[in-house]
Parts: C-alpha cells; structure tokens; sequence
C-alpha cells in the first residue's frame, strides 16, 4: 500500500482533468470554442473534448427566447401618455456572431426591444395603437430584425400586450365613443326619415291616379284604429261630401265694383 501513495496524486489529478475536458451538449445547445483566445470554431452537440487551460467554450442555446419587455412611457402622436409592454421571441442561428460581435446578445436585444417600441409608438396615434396592434407588431418587428441580423439573431414575433390609460383618458375616450353613438343613432334617424318621405310621395303619386286608393285607405285607418285598445269613436264620412264642402267653402266672394271717377256717391 505504500507503494501506492506516490500514484495516487497523479491518478487524481489526471481524473479531474479528464472530468474538465469532457463536455456533452444536448441538441439544443452548440459551444463556441476559442484556443488560445482565438475562435476556433463551433461544436455540439454530443461528446465535445476541451484542452482545459488552452481552450476555453461558451455554450449558446440555439432554441426560442422569449423576452419580456418591461413597461414604457411613451408619448403618442396626439400628445398622449402611455405605458406599453410587449413580449418578444427570438432565437440565435449563428452563435459565433453572437458571442464574438455583442457582449451579451440577451441584454443588447432586451435594450433595443425598447428602445425601439418607444420610437414606434411615439410616431402613431392612440387609435392607432388601439386598432392597428398588427401592423405595429410587424413594424416593431422589421426594425428589431434589421439590427439584431448582425448579431446571428432572428426575431420572429413581436406582440404588444398591454396598452394602459390613466383615469382621465379613459373617461374622455368613453364619451368620445357615446357621442359617436348618438351621431350614428341621428344619422339612421335622418336616412329612414328620408326613405320614408320618398315612400310618402310615390304613394302619395299612387293614389292621386285612383280615386278608390284613397276610399280604400281611408277604411284600411279605420280598420287600424278599431282593431286598437283606444277610447277613440270615429265617424266615417263619405268623401264625396268633404269634397263638395271644400268645393263649397272654397269659393271666393266677389269684389263690389270701384266707384268710377267723376261721379258722386249719391248717383
């Protein structure tokens, strides 16, 4: 046995040295590796051998990120306050570029992420952050990618959240929308009024070429009226008779003749 105590250090050393120099990487991970300081290349995933002390490796996990971005105050075309957050999904597809060109790519995304949500929003109208939350996300999303790209980083998706309003807007934007209510509710009224008008007139045309038209409304109305639950009593009265009475009344007197000149009032 203690001939075997001067092995023992050795053997121990040598085993944690092979400990450190054997690395595995799943699927989803690839490592970057540098010799000496120098990139060497990409590898993974599987069994990878490092030369501790001479390589070095920094692991990138290759699947989707999703990054929150926090809140921020912006201020709207119109003058308004806001605060925005969103969420955004990316990945990395080249992880030498992003180890090599950026610090710390998660960081450097997350700050653009919003730095880049305040510009947009800040060039669009409350409304349209309210309505057009599509067409901003896209936008949002095209400048983002355009930048990260020299990163070795995709963004796929960008989705704005949460838009929130303080009380006072809220308020304003609630009688903003019943006063558009009340506009449209008019708007109907005036076009069935118009619509019913011109109905009037083409029946009106309708029954001034039939006599029997009108007779035969006429008794319609009084059909209506005693079918009702009113206390009215009505009288039918022949037509013919209301016309000879208007014809009647309608009649104009004659003038008394002008006295002419030259003449007294006696003669």
């Amino acid at each position: 046995m203690t001939e075997l105590i001067p092995y023992v250090a050795p053997a121990v050393l040598l085993l944690l040295i092979l400990a450190s120099a054997i690395k595995i990487l799943p699927e989803y991970v690839r490592g970057v590796v540098f010799f000496l300081g120098r990139f060497q290349g990409v590898k993974g995933p599987g069994l990878i051998i490092i030369i501790p002390g001479i390589q070095q490796m920094t692991k990138v996990d290759l699947r989707v990120i999703t990054l929150d971005v926090p809140s921020q105050d912006v201020i709207s075309k119109d003058n308004v306050t806001v605060r925005v957050n969103a969420v955004l999904y990316y990945r990395v597809l080249d992880p030498e570029r992003a180890i090599i060109r950026v610090e710390d790519f998660g960081s450097a995304t997350s700050q653009l992420a919003q730095t880049t949500l305040r510009s947009v929003l800040g060039k669009h109208d409350l409304d349209e952050m309210l309505s057009e939350r599509d067409k901003l996300n896209a936008d949002i999303q095209e400048i983002i990618d355009a930048q990260t790209e020299e990163w070795g980083i995709k963004v796929a998706n960008v989705e704005i959240k949460h838009v929130d309003l303080n009380e006072t807007m809220i308020r304003a934007i609630a009688r903003q929308a019943e006063a558009e209510r009340e506009r449209r509710a008019k708007v109907i009224h005036a076009e069935g009024e118009l619509q019913a008008s011109k109905k009037l007139v083409e029946a009106a045309d309708v029954m001034s070429t039939n006599s029997g038209a009108m007779q035969l409304r006429y008794l319609q109305t009084l059909a209506d009226m005693s079918s009702s639950n009113a206390s009215t009593i009505v009288f039918p009265l022949p037509i013919e008779l209301m016309e000879n009475f208007t014809r009647f009344t309608g009649k104009k007197t004659k003038p008394a003749p002008e006295d002419e000149p030259g003449q007294s009032p006696d003669s």
